[in-house]
């Protein structure tokens, strides 16, 4: 064994850095009010997602992609896998059908062949090298294997004994399908996907992993893992997994296969058994791995390499099964409301879509027309809004409505008030969107056209003690009382991925 490490640690990394890495998300759809299509769509074009994972190959969110350059990954869901690991012709029916009929106007990259099929669905196992290679075989012959890779996304779980990542194996049981599928992987150009979950590291180490080592904060040099074996560092836990996969594919000599994290997130409301499934934690998880992962940081084994990640996940998905947590691992709820605001600065080309200033607080379509004009009245009058815009003769007095006027006061106000969770609200006549509400010569505050609104993400707005609200009494009622009542919770913001 002795002998055998030290082949490892000597052993010449010949896995490729030849492109940067990027930041994915994960769509899933167990959700009972599912956004349409062409939303799901709207929401990543608005936030510059350029790569996406789908859990199936759906024909509508297809079409919707269509066009729009953002790089996807179709998944044959484990309900499909013996059909087709069994019949070529199965396989190549399903490509011809999800993928040749896409092709080239969505851009498919990627194939992911079952989810984690050796640890959720085994008696797949067997057959899992056979789907691989028959989805393969229907690509090659539509000449599109060069362009869309195939795989099959593993739990961490199946790599034993994972600290130190140098000691680390697959599990041995599964070498009969682990050997030539790392070898499919290899002679196909492909990755190794992987599911990382620092989360559940954390909460199943029975307090051996502390808090800090799994959200990526930052740790003293005595207190970060040392791998005696390579004596290289390590100051999180998606790193040493990332690292373990490479020592354990290493173990059955194979070194140039990348990996690719094809799930990996943070929880951000959990069970009374779950503490630290919070909205901070994973707002400090997933903003520290996007600044990790775009910083082309690597791993201590491989440091440069690019990490490619996919979130988990775009949505909450309030009807899986199991624990709380399971329901909450999104970043937008399913309106296309930010659970949290992602603290991106310093993240690279990522903060240029900070969605801390892409986001707009407008009247909600269908309000009663009396409350809207309440909350107007009392957003230019206590709220203190400056609403000389709205007056006759400037910018945004047309369209001279109480819908119209409404969104530009509600707007000005949540942007006063730096967006804070409740500030969007105004007795329910209100909804955060990111579309910007601006049309032409009305800007409204926040929005990137008007200048001044932002100062390293903080809109400016008039100070809480100004005394000029603007309004004249076509807006503002006589003896109008409102008060916005505040939303428990946190509003999420989205954010840019490039």
């Amino acid at each position: 064994m002795a002998g055998l490490l030290l082949f490892l640690l000597l052993a010449v990394s010949v896995v490729s850095a030849d492109e940067d890495a990027f930041i994915g998300v994960n769509i899933g759809n167990d959700i009972s009010d599912m956004p349409s299509s062409t939303q799901v769509v709207a929401l990543l074009k608005a936030q510059n997602i350029r790569h996406i994972r789908l859990f199936d190959a759906d024909r509508a969110m297809l079409l919707a992609l269509a066009n729009t350059g953002i790089q996807v990954i179709v998944s044959v869901p484990n309900e499909q896998l013996l059909g087709i690991g069994q019949s070529n012709a199965t396989a190549a029916n399903w490509v011809a059908r999800n993928v040749i009929a896409h092709v080239p106007a969505t851009n498919i990259t990627a194939i992911a062949v079952g989810s984690e099929v050796l640890s959720a669905l085994p008696n797949a196992g067997p057959i899992l090298v056979s789907a691989l290679k028959f989805i393969h075989s229907a690509l090659v012959a539509s000449n599109l294997d060069r362009q869309i890779k195939v795989s099959t996304p593993h739990a961490s779980s199946i790599i034993l004994d994972s600290f130190p990542p140098s000691q680390a194996f697959f599990n041995r049981s599964w070498d009969p399908v682990m050997v030539p599928l790392l070898k499919f992987l290899q002679s196909t150009g492909s990755y190794l996907m992987l599911n990382v979950y620092p989360y559940y590291d954390y909460m199943q180490s029975n307090g051996v992993i502390p808090l800090d080592y799994a959200l990526f904060r930052p740790l003293p040099p005595n207190k970060e893992a040392v791998d005696a074996n390579t004596l290289l560092h390590y100051t999180n836990v998606f790193d040493a997994v990332v690292d373990a996969a490479y020592f354990a594919m290493s173990y059955l000599n194979f070194t140039t296969i990348p990996v690719v994290v094809t799930e990996s997130g943070w929880p951000s409301k959990g069970d009374s058994a779950e503490p630290d499934a919070t909205i901070e934690n994973a707002n400090t998880y997933n903003s520290n791995l996007i600044r990790h992962v775009r910083n082309n940081t690597g791993t201590p084994k491989h440091p440069g390499i690019a990490v490619s990640t996919y979130i988990y996940e775009l949505y909450n998905e309030d009807l899986r099964p199991g624990s709380t947590s399971e329901k909450n691992w999104g970043l937008f709820d399913a309106n296309g409301v930010p659970v949290y605001i992602l603290h991106l600065t310093g993240a690279g080309t990522v903060l240029a879509n900070d969605t801390t200033n892409q986001t707009f607080c407008v009247a909600k379509e269908g309000s009663d027309r009396k409350m809207l004009q309440a909350a107007l009245d009392w957003a230019c009058g206590p709220g203190k809004v400056d609403c000389s815009p709205l007056l006759q003769g400037q910018p945004c007095y047309e369209p001279d409505n109480v819908v119209a006027h409404a969104t530009y006061a509600f707007n000005a106000y949540f942007q006063r008030m730096a967006k804070s969770p409740g500030t969007c609200d105004f007795k329910g006549v209100a909804t955060i969107t990111t579309t910007d509400p601006s049309h032409g010569s009305c800007v409204v505050p926040g929005s990137a056209g008007r200048n001044g609104t932002f100062v390293n993400g903080t809109s400016l707005a008039p100070s809480s003690n100004s005394t000029a609200s603007g309004c004249d009494s076509q807006y503002l009622g006589r003896g109008s009382s409102f008060t916005s009542s505040v939303i428990i919770g946190v509003l999420v913001l989205s954010v840019v991925f490039l």
